[in-house]
């Protein structure tokens, strides 16, 4: 456990209450923590509904991690994905505003919704997915991100390696095999995104089963843009995918099925599943290592950053790197 205060170690129930209390939400008592590594989550029973809702979440931001006009452009997008009717939760506005602050803290209140994982072995269900993300994406599509930086090599592979090596986050009898191995990925992530120029628009960013919720009459519905940025379409399509390949395959001829219904899609694109895995295998690493001082991802990690977490970091390194070397699935 870490020795030093963190941030959140203020966020105490009672803050989270007054926080509430200040912009006019009074709860009955009842205030439940959600799983959320990134940031703290709240659900909260309201005394009186606000705005037709006697649950509400609230967010609050974790300090440091964005800037002020970085949360407002998620918030922007999110009212603009709801206002063309595509299914996103998105934060209330409250006394005209989206994002509030107390104390050291910035945060959102949004609407609860029920809701379950996708069935994702179900053709009508992936297939539901795919419309809606195309709709997401027409609307990503109309203007950039200002403030919210790119899914790119650089920023996802490059820096995160730095980090590691330049912070000793790597013990020394892995750091050389790791640091090789890291390499070689990197070289081939940045050939195949050399090879392609697809569109780049505003994505979901985290695009998962557990932020899609579910319900048998509406179907999905999206939750957190915390991870928004700018790239590739088939970034909010490949962690859908799960299995071995050929049911991998059939999972994304399902998901493309209802996705090219409302929009066109860029086949190319494809070829960058496997070097978006790997992107993601890095900076996860480095996500980790970077809020060790967060008592909750010691809890939540305990395995981090051992020896044994870094060999099998190589032996997943070497076996992206002879995926990224297999043919694209084709749809």
């Amino acid at each position: 456990m870490a020795d030093t205060p963190h941030p959140y170690d203020q966020l105490t129930p009672d803050a989270v209450m007054d926080a509430l209390a200040e912009v006019g939400l009074h709860g009955d008592g009842r205030l439940m923590a959600l799983s959320s590594y990134e940031n703290r989550v709240y659900q909260l029973h309201l005394e009186e509904p606000v705005q037709g809702h006697a649950q509400v979440v609230a967010k609050f931001y974790r300090p440091g991690r964005w800037s002020e006009d970085a949360i407002l452009e998620e918030h922007a997008f999110a009212a603009e994905l709801a206002q063309a009717e595509v299914p996103m939760v998105a934060p209330l506005l409250l006394d005209t505003r989206s994002l509030h602050r107390h104390g050291a803290f910035l945060f959102s209140v949004s609407p609860r919704r029920g809701g379950r994982p996708p069935e994702l072995d179900d053709v009508e269900v992936l297939e539901w997915i795919g419309r809606f993300l195309a709709r997401l994406h027409e609307v990503g599509a109309r203007r950039p991100f200002a403030h919210r930086p790119a899914l790119d090599p650089a920023s996802f592979a490059v820096e995160p390696r730095d980090w590691l090596l330049g912070n000793g986050a790597i013990p020394l009898e892995v750091e050389g095999p790791w640091r090789r191995a890291c390499d070689e990925a990197i070289a081939a992530i940045e050939a195949c995104w050399a090879a392609l120029t697809p569109e780049r628009l505003r994505l979901h960013g985290d695009c998962h089963p557990g932020n899609i919720l579910w319900t048998p009459d509406d179907g999905p519905h999206f939750v957190d843009l915390d991870d928004a940025r700018t790239g590739p379409a088939v970034q909010d399509l490949w962690m859908l995918l799960s299995g071995e390949r050929a049911q991998r395959q059939r999972q994304l001829g399902a998901l493309l099925d209802g996705y090219e219904q409302m929009r066109p899609f860029d086949r190319r694109e494809l070829a960058l599943v496997e070097p978006l895995r790997t992107l993601r295998l890095i900076h996860y690493s480095a996500w980790i290592a970077r809020r060790w001082s967060d008592p909750a991802f010691e809890r939540a990690f305990p395995w981090f950053g051992t020896r044994d977490y870094w060999e099998g970091q190589v032996d997943m390194l070497q076996e992206q790197l002879e995926a990224m070397a297999e043919p694209a699935m084709v749809a």
